[in-house]
C-alpha cells in the first residue's frame, strides 16, 4: 500500500480506531454537508448519497490528496430510520422499539483519488438481531451517556450492555467501517492493502466473521 497520506472524511472515533488498522497515515478532515432526508428518501439510499457527497466535498478542497475516504452509517427499523437520540427519554424509547427484533444497519462508504477524478461507492447493509434486554439495562445504559453519539442509541461493542445476540454479519460495519468491504474498494483502485484486514479485524474486535472471504469475493452482503 501505498505510504501517501490518506484524508478521512469522518471525526468519528469508531472509524478513526478502525481505518487505523489499515497501518496507512492518514489525516482527518470531516465533510461540512447538509445532512437532512430527502423526501421519500429510503435508508440506504440516504447513506449513499452522503458518503458521496461528503467525499466529493472534502476532495474540493484536496484536489491533490491520494485518497480520500468518507462513510455514513444509519440504523433502520423497516424504513424508518434512527438517528442519534436527542435525549434520555428518545434513546429509551428507540432501545425499547429495537428489543427483541431485527433490524438493519446500513453503511456507505465513498472512496475519491481527486487526481485521477476517480470515485467508487459501495453499501453494506447488515442484519442486526437485538437480545431481551431488560428495562432496568436500559436505564443502566442510558445513564451511562454511550447511547448519545450512536444511531440507533446503541453501541454493538458495548461489552457491559451487549445489546446484540446471535450476529452473523459485519460487525465492523454496525461500528461505521466495514472493513471488508473497504478492501474491496481499495483493490478495485488498484490500491493493495500490505497486510490481511480480514484476519486483522477480527484480531481486533475479537470476532470471528462469517461472510469475510465472500465480501472479499464480491458479494453483496454484510
Amino acid at each position: 500500500m501505498s505510504d501517501n497520506v490518506w484524508i478521512l472524511a469522518s471525526n468519528s472515533p469508531r472509524r478513526r480506531e478502525l481505518l487505523g488498522l489499515f497501518q496507512n497515515p492518514y489525516s482527518i478532515q470531516p465533510a461540512d454537508i447538509n445532512e437532512d432526508l430527502q423526501s421519500a428518501e429510503e435508508p440506504w439510499d440516504y447513506v449513499t448519497r452522503l458518503a458521496a457527497t461528503k467525499a466529493a466535498r472534502v476532495a474540493e478542497f484536496n484536489p491533490q490528496a491520494a485518497l480520500i475516504i468518507a462513510a455514513d452509517t444509519t440504523v433502520a427499523d423497516g424504513v424508518e430510520i434512527l438517528g442519534k437520540p436527542l435525549d434520555a427519554v428518545d434513546a429509551s424509547r428507540m432501545l425499547v422499539q429495537l428489543r427483541c427484533s431485527t433490524h438493519q444497519v446500513y453503511t456507505a462508504v465513498s472512496l475519491i483519488q481527486p487526481h485521477e477524478n476517480h470515485q467508487l461507492t459501495t453499501l453494506c447493509r447488515t442484519n442486526v438481531p437485538m437480545r431481551d434486554y431488560s428495562d432496568d439495562e436500559i436505564t443502566d445504559y442510558v445513564n451511562s451517556a454511550d447511547p448519545f453519539d450512536k444511531a440507533g442509541a446503541y453501541a454493538i461493542q458495548n461489552s457491559q450492555f451487549h445489546p446484540v445476540e446471535n450476529f452473523s454479519g459485519c460487525f465492523a460495519s454496525v461500528m461505521g467501517l466495514p472493513l471488508c468491504h473497504l478492501e474491496r474498494s481499495l483493490r478495485n483502485m488498484n490500491l493493495v492493502p500490505h497486510l490481511d484486514i480480514a484476519e486483522t479485524c477480527q484480531q481486533h474486535l475479537n470476532y470471528d466473521c462469517p461472510i469475510f472471504q465472500a465480501v472479499l469475493e464480491g458479494a453483496e452482503i454484510g
